[in-house]
């Protein structure tokens, strides 16, 4: 028999008995569960972050947050319009590869850059223009800074191959970096947060598998007799318990008194420090808390501050990054002068249109006010293109009028 035999899975390893710990059952040494096991402090650190319903939360609120915002390539000037001919807007507005949605793959790749700290897709080419963006997984692909202060990216292929791409042909963005080579992973910086997180709630869950649950004690002065026991028992059970016996009254013999148990400052201790980690968890990724649906104050007016406060604090700074990235890999310096990416972020704030919409008639001089925007200023705002007959000049006065601040003359 040779040496790598043993290793096989055998057909006969089905019906051997099967040993397992701490929940891990072991099949064999090519079973995915033991493979993700050996892999835990990569992998498996990843998947336990997720577990933690805080972080999980955060991370949906942003890469599905900035995954549905519209992502368009726009041309700079006066009659502002979308370059919808351009390669690149067509991959971030449309279809960015064979199998994905935008929004799939800006939540994917927004979840690596949360996670990780980088993340990373390749720009297929053909005849020059970009045509497909693929985003690679996580740990296939590490950065250095190579010759004439150029980015080259050694990637890992599916089949196990290596490969080295330039920075033309990797979109990467990044998050906070010491070096501007490779952004930092919250989840690593974090890490103690998610153990002390995952230490609660497993002391949590002990506490409801071992603790004492009882509701309060039935105290005697004496010893029960066999009859009183069982009549008892059999009252608490039958005629005293689940929901539709609720606030019901007991007879209680040979002088038994009830004794109800209240909440005990180790209770309070552990709710408070519970609430601490997820208080923890929203600080690492600025979330606000009352989007973890951990409190019930601000969700009458305030809420409208709240979306805004996230799209300023927590979904601004990240889109820039993707804005910036995108132009650096999918247009040229020549391009880069007379094109942008701009996301609309006035999909997260439909319901401050009315808002927008006061704001607007003011700025045009509604309601006596001093004008300070023109139409086509106030379009631009929107993201329309500029109207080639505006109806209001400077001051917000119709176009064909004098601009004077001057009352006019009654006769």
């Amino acid at each position: 028999m040779k040496i790598f035999d043993m290793f096989r899975r055998k057909p006969e390893a089905q019906s051997r008995p099967q040993s397992s710990a701490q929940g891990f059952t072991f099949t064999g040494l090519d079973d995915p569960a033991f493979l993700e096991f050996i892999r835990l402090g990569q992998t498996g650190a990843q998947g336990n972050m997720l577990r933690n319903t805080a972080a999980l939360r955060c991370l949906t609120l942003l890469c599905n947050g900035l995954g549905m915002l519209p992502l368009n390539l726009y041309r700079e000037g006066s009659d502002k319009q979308k370059a919808t001919d351009h390669a690149g807007h067509k991959l971030v507005r449309i279809k960015p590869n064979p199998y994905q949605t935008p929004m799939e793959f800006k939540s994917q790749m927004e979840l690596l850059l949360e996670t990780e700290g980088n993340a990373y897709a390749r720009v297929i080419r053909s005849g020059g223009r970009p045509i497909h963006l693929i985003p690679f997984e996580k740990g296939r692909v590490t950065s250095k800074l190579g010759s004439g202060w150029r980015m080259q990216y050694q990637c890992t292929t599916e089949n196990g191959g290596q490969l080295t791409l330039d920075q033309d042909e990797i979109l990467h963005i990044r998050d906070l970096s010491l070096d501007g080579i490779e952004g930092l992973s919250r989840r690593k910086l974090a890490s103690e947060v998610f153990d002390l997180a995952a230490g609660a709630q497993r002391a949590a869950a002990n506490v409801f598998r071992t603790g004492v649950m009882a509701g309060g004690a039935i105290e005697v002065t004496g010893e029960l007799s066999d009859l009183a026991y069982e009549r008892m028992k059999r009252s608490l059970d039958e005629d005293h318990s689940g929901a539709e016996n609720i606030n019901k009254w007991m007879l209680l013999e040979e002088g038994a008194k009830a004794n109800k148990f209240g909440s005990t400052a180790a209770d309070a201790q552990q709710i408070e420090n519970r609430n601490h980690q997820i208080e923890e968890v929203a600080r690492l990724y600025g979330v606000p808390r009352p989007l973890l649906m951990m409190d019930d104050t601000s969700w009458g007016s305030g809420i409208e501050q709240l979306g805004i406060f996230f799209v300023q604090y927590t979904l601004a700074s990240r889109m820039q990054a993707w804005e910036e990235a995108l132009a650096r890999t999918l247009l040229t310096d020549r391009e880069r002068e007379s094109l942008y990416f701009k996301f609309n972020v006035r999909a997260l704030l439909r319901g401050t249109l009315k808002d927008q919409a006061d704001y607007f008639a003011k700025a045009l001089g509604s309601g006596g006010h001093q004008p300070w925007h023109t139409g086509n200023e106030i379009r631009d705002l929107a993201e329309y293109p500029a109207d080639p007959n505006p109806k209001f000049n400077t001051l917000g006065e119709p176009s064909g009028k004098k601009a004077t601040n001057e009352p006019e003359k009654t006769t």
